[in-house]
């Protein structure tokens, strides 16, 4: 059997020295939700955040990643991103932005540097989950090395 191989977001952290670990599980393609995700892992849902791409107005797009079982607040997203109005970017636009696509979108090694905010919820936690950039494919990586190397903000977004 062929050993998996590492994605864009191992490699970057790997080349930052960025301690992670790896949790593989079967997704199912009709169900591509953080909390099934979470299940599939036997984990909280409140331990695994989703990445969610986020275009405000007037400033642009930006990500903000909360808990599985949370659910983005537009109008704290925009607020913090110091936009007027913010919307969901479409699942068509996703891969085009961030090099992504829904179910294996992370903040690590976008097409761009966007503006990164994570919900606050993450902060009492050592460590959350995260997508590897890959469907079925999560990394476990400290809360203050994600903020260290994505420079993201953490912020109330729920």
């Amino acid at each position: 059997m062929k050993k998996p191989g590492k994605t864009n977001a191992m490699r970057l952290l790997d080349g930052a020295g960025v301690a992670y670990q790896v949790a593989r599980y079967d997704f199912d393609p009709n169900d591509l939700s953080a909390v099934k995700a979470a299940s599939a892992l036997g984990l909280y849902p409140s331990l695994l955040f989703k990445t969610l791409v986020v275009r405000g107005e007037p400033g642009g797009v930006f990500v903000c990643l909360v808990a599985a079982d949370g659910e983005l607040d537009l109008k704290k997203a925009a607020a913090v991103s110091g936009n007027k109005k913010a919307a969901m970017v479409p699942v068509n636009e996703l891969r085009e932005l961030t090099g992504y696509i829904r179910g294996g979108c992370t903040p690590i090694g976008m097409k761009k540097p966007y503006p990164i905010y994570i919900d606050s919820a993450c902060l009492p936690r050592e460590h959350i989950y995260i997508s590897a950039g890959e469907r079925g494919v999560q990394l476990k990586i400290a809360v203050i090395d994600l903020l260290t190397f994505t420079g993201a903000v953490t912020a109330e977004l729920v």
